[in-house]
Parts: structure tokens; C-alpha cells; sequence
């Protein structure tokens, strides 16, 4: 047989081809269990911006809300209301389903530059946008019209962009994306550079309106002799009715060899310049809402007075009156004054931006300004028009620069740098030789030192990927200055929709959790200590220096109170990598407070976690790497890294369609198991991978397999992926000893487990990477007893005597973890309503096994003076693991068995 397979290639990047149902289309379903039982289902929300506030402006905003089952059919329209309940335009689409058929998410895009402090979203028809975005496909472009710009995207060749015309104008020409590669790392005396842009393999149109319309670009990098390609590329470009803005993520994939380092990557557009040079303008945001503000041929400071006006125009961005009008003295020699055509902003470091200016090539840069940290927000136009642009989180991600070249000339050259070619060229090689590890023996020997799972070869990061997000506005002039910073804090910090944490709980999203109570001492005696974990780890983001292109979005996984650092250069300590689910623990955290700067945590995580850990081309494709000095360092390969329960509630919550591709691309994650074995160094008896047998873990295998498969069905999408998870479903609930089997035969071909094993394995691992999590989703979802049967045996039975677990599976275990595991005992206490289970759960909770019990300080000391490079503030009981799941563990076992928590009960 076939093996079931859903993946669609495309170009250089595999990309799955999916078009959204359409609004009547559901999932088909099983039987399912009723709807739950609310007393009045929400059928209206009132939404917020994350932040709080009304933000200054938007580019448009894109968010997502979910329903209880039963209370939508797919086909419901939704109306969006102000505070005064004017109706606003609104674009809806289905992007999640119940197993019933009916809506369990949706995705809302409204259009900016204006906001409401708050929105009401109920059902109804919403009015049709004055502008609405259109599209139009012909002879090789893609035309989009919002009303107020009109953008042509290519569908092959160089330029991504063709024109981007306002007012009759073309504001912009040619975007395009430019690379620059040489042969080493800087530091021979020679080294030859290669120029690289981008061509052009495929264009997509995902969404076409009336509010939001959506266009993806796949293609490569191509050398100026089309010798070589390389770093398959996939941007999205989104529009908004009305709007003069565009929106654009960026994703590569590196796929270079050690002999390649990349010296610059970027995205250029040319801005056509046609004001008089005094006339034209140069703007970068800085420090606090500030701004550069530059003209190219400046009349402020001059020995000789142009005349006040003519100064206060300038400065403002405005165009200037003639110059016949103004001071002889300075109008008669116009052409002495220099004409600063290059503008540089470069942020080398998290600490430090320098702005350079140059008159032309050929002539020295000089010094303009610097500061700390700019928002990455530029722009270069004037009177008739010009163009603005911005990289988020642009000092976080660095090396970045903003480039303008040749404003002085008939057209301006913007460069967005995502990695400067002012730094030190991209360099992805491994950090170590291999200190004599060659054999398995030899590298679980390393193993026992540095926690180090090293393999030659296998510390390559040949298919790792990053995404950028920008912003674009084609402008009919120059921005007041007003103006100019807000769009700079839009680039910053996007404003986002969002619903409050009780209509997300009362939706019955995600599992067990709970909104945030402190009514006893006990429940707010935890929620301090989960506030101060999460603060604790935030703060040290900064604290720590935890930015850079690669490394923006994780956390380290250990500390070193010796060196008062953490083990960033030991092995597997180092950075975290999802280790015993950090994501899923931030991702609680902010379900239960709707905490603006938890969601951004997880956001970048998200961000991170899913790009930069996870192969996306060559042979571990799908597969996640194990925490390490680098991301991509550890040979432990493993689908425990890129499973998707990391990813759905940043999907979910903002319909982001690039965390989208990465869920789906997982579909066939078990094909994986044919590339690489990942017990290869530690089984005892011969194994080859038999695609008829394929020996795969219930635990963290099949966990991540489920999440992938369960997130697929519910996005209405493959139903190969509904085959598996309902086949792999029954056959785990027909296996003798359900999850306490350990590890059960996958037929690649049928998608289903043998059933035949009896054997008892239980690993400490297999329950910390989701599988708590994508079980109590799954049992609430679908009608299937004994697979409920076997996930409560198994979380009852974990923290069991030996003799409960020998008298009922006929095999018996002590693993650590206790603490982490109280919530498995907590949902078996809930399922059974067994009283018992809940003062057990509660004791293994406190008692803080391998994670956080009785004494500690629960408090931060700084270190400062001679111990430490920076005043810092250490907590060395703290680590990333028993942070990642203490939280877990507190957050479910308080929604399952709160109210069996003695109201009192405070251990220290």
C-alpha cells in the first residue's frame, strides 16, 4: 500500500498547498460528545487591544476568537461595533472546527490607520468597506487596489514588487530581496563576494477581500550569472481596504554549505525622487517615540538665514515656498550646499544604533547621531510622495540596518537589512570539533559531562529558517512628525485584538486551565509564585542579553551560580530549545491573564521556537533539535521539538498563516521515523526502520504526531490527518496496557499502531512535551471511551505504589518528575471525581519533586560589582524546566481539583 501522504513541493520551499474551506464546509466528524453545558454560550465578545489604550494607528489588524461547540454554523457572518456601535468593515473566515461541524474558531481583519478603544464582535452582516481591497491576476502580475494604493506583485523574474502607485503616482519600484555571500568568515586579508537577488518561482493569491487580501511569493536567491541558488525564500504580502499601508512577513530557509557566510540579507525597494533637493526628506525613528528628521539639502544652520518659514517648512516636512522668496544670501547659492544623498542606520548589537551620512559614494560617512535602541523605522520621500518602512523587533533581531541610497539622485535605493552587511558575516558552523566523539559509546559518555548529545555531522544548520515581519506605507507626502512616530510604535509593537481570559475559558479552548483567582491564600500564594516565575524569566531576556538574529525568542535552560551566568557554553545547558514545553507554559499564562507582556513573550517564542529549532529542508526536514550551546547543535532530532501544540494558540489567536504552513507541514512528520531513528544510541536489540513497523514513542512521539493531526482536522484541512489521529486513537485504546505501553509499531502505510504488544515502559519525558495537554483536548473532542480510559489509567497510575501499578499492568516503576506529573494525577482525580487522587495530586505537587518544593526563597538576589559583567538578578533554584512545568503543573491542577486545594494551605 501507498503510505498516506498529504505534502504538496513547491519550488525551492516546500510549502503545503491549502486553500481555506469554504464558509459552508466543516470537518467530517465522529460521534462526538454533546456540547458542554454552559448556561448561556457566548455569542458576542467584547474585545480589547492587547496593550490596553487605543493605539495612535494600525496597518491593519488580523486576531482570532473562539466559540463553544454548537453555537455557530460555518456559514455565520459576524458584525463589529465601536464603543458608540458604529458598524465597522469586517473580513471573517472559519479557521477552526468542532468535531460537530461547528465553528470552534474564527479570524477577524479590520483595516487601520484609525482604532476604538474597544469593539463589540456579535453575529451579523457587517457593511461592505467604502475602498474594498481587489485583485486581479494578468499576464505574468498580480494587481492589488485598496483604494488608495495599487500594488503589481511579478510573477516571475527579479522583482518581487513591480510598482507601487499612489494618487497616479508610483511612489515605488522594483522590490526585490538581495543577499550578499563570501567564501569566509572575515578574517583572511581577501575573500570574494557574490551579489544574490531574488527570482521569482511562484505567486499565490490566498486571500482576495473585501477587507484583507493576502499574496505569497515563493522563489530562491539567484547569482548575477545564475550559477548558483540558494536560500529558498517565501514572503506574504497583506493589504488592507482603505489602506496605504502593506504588510509583509519574510522566511528563509538556510540551506548554504560551511563554506557559505552570508554577509548580508535584505529587502530593497527603489523610491522615484523628483522634489527639489531641499525638498526631499530623511527620516529614521529613535529612542522614545523620537525622530531623525534630515533633509537632503539642509537650510537650517547656515551661516545665512533663509528666512524663518522656510526653516520651520523644512523641518517639518513640508514643502518649501520658492525659493525666489526667500533670502538672496542663501537662494543664490543653493548649489554650495552640500546634498546628502546616504543615510545609514545600523544596530550592530541589542546596545547600540549609529546613524552615518555620506554626500555620495566615494566621499566619507559622517557621524549624524546614535543612540540605544530604534524602533527600525525609516522613510525617504517628500512633497509628492514617498515611502515609509519598518522591521519589527528590529533591535532584538540584530545585526539589522536601514539603508537609503542615492537620494540625491532621480531615485532613492531603500535597503531593510535583516542581517547587516556592516557585521561580521552570518557564521553557522559548529562551535566544537568533536572532541574525539565519534562513536555512540564515546558521545553518551559526553553526554554524562556537558549533557551534550553530540554526533558528527548532526550539529548542521542546513534547513533551519527564520521569519522577519515589515511594514510599508506609500505616502502622497511627507508624514508630520506626529504621524511619523506613531507608525514607528506600529512597526515596534503591532496593535492587536484580543478577547478577555473568560470568554476564551467559557469557549472551552485548550485544555484545562482557568482565569486567574486569588480568593484564598492559597490560590493567591501560588499565583504570586507564578507571576514571580514568569517576571523572573522575562526580565532576564533583558538582563541576559537574549537577542540576535538566531537566538531572539529563547530562553537558557540552566544555571550557573558559580560564574552567576547561565551555562550558555555547557553543552545541552544552554539554550532551551522547548524543553519540557516552555511555550505551552507561557502560552497558559496568558490564556488566564490576557497579560500583554506574556503574550509578547510567547509570541517571539513562537516565532522563534518553530523557525529557528526546527528543520525545514534536507534530511531531518520536520524533525526539532534538542536543547544546546546551538539552536541547531544537539544530534537528539526529535518531533518533541517541532510539535505543533507549540504552535496552535499563536495560529488560533491570530490567524498568522506562516505558523499555519509550519502545523501543516508536520502532517507527515511520521516519516520521519524512516530518516532517523531516535533511540539509535541507547537501543539494546537491532533495529532497522521498517516502514510496515516503524517503532514509535506514545509518549513524545505520538504526541506531537496527534497535535499535528488534531490541529489539521480542526482547521477543516487533509483528511489523512483525521485517518491517523481517529486510527492511532483506537488503537492506543486497544492496546492491553493503553499508554503504559511505552512504544507501539506504526504502519507508515496505513497510518495505524499494531495492537498486539503487552509490555510495560513508562518514561519520565513522554507526558512534559504536550501529551498532558493534546490528551485532555482530544478526550473532550472525540466519543471514544476506551482511549479516555487508557490516558486516565495512565495518569492515575504515575504516581502510584509499585504495587497499584504491578497489580494492574503486571510491571512497576519509580520515575521522578512527581511534581510535574501532579497534574496527570489531577486530571484522573477529575475524571473520577475520586477525592483521594486530588489530595494526592496536591501533595505531589507541594512536596516539589524535581522542580520547586518546600524552603525556597522565592525571590531574586543582585549580584553586581566584580561577580557578575552587569548588576544582574540571579535566583539559582530557578531553572527553565521546573519553571516551564511547575507552571503547568499549577495552572491545570488549579482548574481541575482548585477546589480541593485547602484554602489555606501555603507550604515554604
Amino acid at each position: 500500500m501507498a503510505a498516506v501522504n498529504r505534502r504538496t513541493f513547491l519550488g525551492g520551499v516546500a510549502v503545503a498547498a491549502y486553500a481555506a474551506p469554504p464558509a459552508t464546509a466543516a470537518p467530517e466528524a465522529p460521534e462526538a460528545p454533546e456540547a458542554p453545558n454552559l448556561p448561556n454560550p457566548p455569542r458576542e465578545v467584547t474585545l480589547h487591544w492587547l496593550e490596553g489604550g487605543t493605539p495612535a494607528t494600525h496597518a491593519g489588524t488580523t486576531w482570532g476568537v473562539p466559540w463553544p461547540r454548537g453555537t455557530f454554523t460555518p456559514d455565520q457572518r459576524f458584525t463589529l461595533t465601536t464603543t458608540t456601535g458604529t458598524p465597522v468593515p469586517l473580513q471573517t473566515w472559519p479557521t477552526g472546527y468542532w468535531p460537530d461541524g461547528s465553528l470552534k474558531w474564527t479570524a477577524h481583519a479590520i483595516s487601520g490607520p484609525t482604532a476604538d478603544r474597544e469593539y463589540r464582535l456579535a453575529p451579523g452582516t457587517p457593511p461592505a468597506p467604502e475602498h474594498p481591497v481587489t485583485v486581479e491576476e494578468r499576464g505574468g502580475r498580480v494587481t492589488v487596489r485598496t483604494g488608495v494604493v495599487e500594488v503589481t506583485l511579478r510573477t516571475r523574474g527579479a522583482d518581487l514588487v513591480d510598482r507601487i502607485v499612489r494618487g497616479g503616482r508610483a511612489v515605488v519600484r522594483r522590490g526585490r530581496l538581495v543577499c550578499l555571500r563570501q567564501d569566509g568568515d572575515g578574517d583572511a586579508e581577501t575573500t570574494r563576494r557574490q551579489r544574490f537577488v531574488s527570482a521569482v518561482r511562484d505567486v499565490v493569491v490566498e486571500q482576495r477581500g473585501p477587507v484583507r487580501a493576502v499574496v505569497r511569493v515563493d522563489g530562491v536567491h539567484r547569482d548575477d550569472g545564475g550559477r548558483r541558488e540558494w536560500l529558498p525564500f517565501s514572503v506574504r504580502f497583506y493589504f488592507f481596504a482603505g489602506s496605504d499601508a502593506v504588510r509583509m512577513t519574510h522566511t528563509f530557509v538556510w540551506d548554504g554549505t560551511e563554506d557559505d557566510f552570508l554577509r548580508g540579507l535584505g529587502i530593497r525597494f527603489e523610491v522615484p525622487m523628483t522634489d527639489p533637493l531641499h525638498d526631499r526628506h530623511v527620516r529614521f525613528g529613535g529612542e522614545d517615540g523620537g525622530l531623525l528628521r534630515e533633509a537632503v539639502r539642509g537650510v537650517t544652520g547656515l551661516r545665512r538665514d533663509p528666512g524663518a518659514e522656510v526653516r520651520r517648512a523644512q523641518v517639518a516636512g513640508e514643502r518649501l515656498p520658492d525659493p525666489s522668496t526667500w533670502d538672496a544670501r542663501v537662494s543664490s547659492r543653493l548649489e554650495l550646499i552640500p546634498a546628502w544623498g546616504d543615510y545609514s542606520l545600523g544596530q550592530l548589537s541589542a546596545d547600540g544604533f549609529t546613524v552615518r551620512k555620506r554626500t555620495k559614494p566615494g566621499h566619507a560617512w559622517v557621524t549624524a547621531d546614535g543612540g540605544r535602541r530604534a524602533p527600525g523605522f525609516g522613510y525617504v520621500g517628500g512633497p509628492s510622495g514617498g515611502l515609509a518602512f519598518g522591521l519589527r523587533n528590529f533591535w532584538q533581531l540584530h545585526p539589522t540596518q536601514l539603508d537609503v541610497r542615492g537620494a540625491a539622485g532621480d531615485r532613492a535605493e531603500v535597503t531593510v537589512w535583516l542581517w547587516s552587511p556592516d557585521a561580521r558575516p552570518m557564521d553557522p558552523r559548529f562551535y566544537h570539533d568533536g572532541l574525539g566523539m565519534d562513536t555512540h559509546p564515546e558521545q553518551l559518555e559526553g553526554l554524562q559531562i556537558t549533557y551534550e548529545d553530540y554526533e558528527p555531522g548532526f550539529g548542521t544548520a542546513h534547513g533551519v529558517a527564520r521569519t522577519s515581519e515589515l511594514t510599508l506605507w506609500a505616502l502622497g507626502s511627507t508624514p508630520a512628525n506626529d504621524r511619523l512616530a506613531a507608525m514607528a510604535e506600529a512597526v515596534r509593537l503591532p496593535p492587536l485584538l484580543v478577547a478577555p481570559p473568560r470568554h476564551l475559558r467559557d469557549a472551552g479552548v485548550f485544555g484545562d486551565w482557568s482565569p486567574v483567582d486569588r480568593s484564598t491564600p492559597a490560590r493567591a500564594a501560588i499565583e504570586d509564585r507564578l507571576d514571580f516565575l514568569f517576571e523572573f524569566h522575562r526580565d532576564q531576556v533583558e538582563q541576559r542579553r537574549w537577542y540576535g538574529f538566531w537566538d531572539y525568542g529563547d530562553v537558557m535552560h540552566s544555571y550557573d551560580a558559580d560564574r552567576h551566568q547561565w551555562r550558555y557554553d555547557v553543552g545541552g545547558y544552554a539554550w532551551d530549545n522547548s524543553e519540557l514545553s516552555t511555550d505551552l507554559w507561557l502560552w497558559y499564562a496568558y490564556l488566564r491573564s490576557g497579560r500583554a507582556d506574556v503574550f509578547r513573550m510567547a509570541e517571539a517564542m513562537t516565532r522563534h521556537t518553530g523557525e529557528v529549532d526546527v528543520y525545514h529542508a534536507g534530511p531531518w526536514r520536520d524533525l526539532g533539535s534538542r536543547h544546546n550551546v546551538l539552536h541547531w547543535g544537539c544530534s537528539a532530532k526529535q518531533l518533541r521539538i517541532s510539535t505543533a501544540a507549540n504552535r496552535r494558540f499563536h495560529y488560533f489567536l491570530t490567524a498568522d498563516e506562516r505558523v499555519g504552513d509550519l502545523m501543516r507541514d508536520l502532517v507527515d512528520a511520521d516519516r520521519t521515523f524512516l530518516a532517523l531513528d531516535p533511540l539509535r544510541k541507547v537501543r539494546t536489540e537491532p533495529y532497522e526502520p521498517d516502514p510496515r513497523a516503524l517503532a514509535v514513542g506514545l509518549g513524545t512521539d505520538w504526541g506531537a504526531l496527534a497535535a499535528a493531526w488534531f490541529t489539521e482536522w480542526e482547521r477543516g484541512g487533509d483528511p489523512v490527518a483525521r485517518q491517523k489521529l481517529l486510527g492511532t486513537v483506537e488503537d492506543i485504546a486497544r492496546l492491553r496496557n493503553g499508554f503504559v505501553t511505552g512504544e507501539a509499531l506504526y504502519d507508515l502505510g496505513t497510518g495505524r499502531f499494531a495492537t498486539d504488544r503487552v509490555q510495560v515502559s513508562v518514561s519520565h519525558l513522554s507526558a512534559v512535551f504536550g501529551l498532558a495537554e493534546i490528551c485532555a483536548e482530544l478526550v473532550d473532542a472525540l466519543d471514544v471511551p476506551g482511549f479516555e480510559r487508557a490516558w486516565v489509567q495512565y495518569c492515575r497510575l504515575y504516581g502510584a505504589t509499585r504495587e497499584e501499578q504491578q497489580a494492574e499492568v503486571g510491571g512497576s516503576w519509580d520515575l521522578g518528575f512527581r511534581q510535574m506529573h501532579s497534574r496527570l494525577t489531577a486530571y484522573a482525580a477529575a475524571r473520577t471525581g475520586d477525592a483521594a487522587l486530588a489530595r494526592r495530586a496536591w501533595d505531589e505537587f507541594f512536596a516539589g519533586q524535581d522542580g520547586y518544593g518546600p524552603g525556597l526563597p522565592w525571590r531574586s538576589t543582585r549580584v553586581g560589582g566584580a561577580d557578575a559583567l552587569r548588576p544582574v538578578d540571579e535566583a539559582v533554584f530557578v531553572s527553565t524546566n521546573a519553571s516551564a512545568q511547575y507552571g503547568l503543573a499549577a495552572i491545570q491542577n488549579l482548574a481541575l481539583i482548585g477546589d480541593a486545594l485547602p484554602p489555606d494551605r501555603v507550604d515554604r
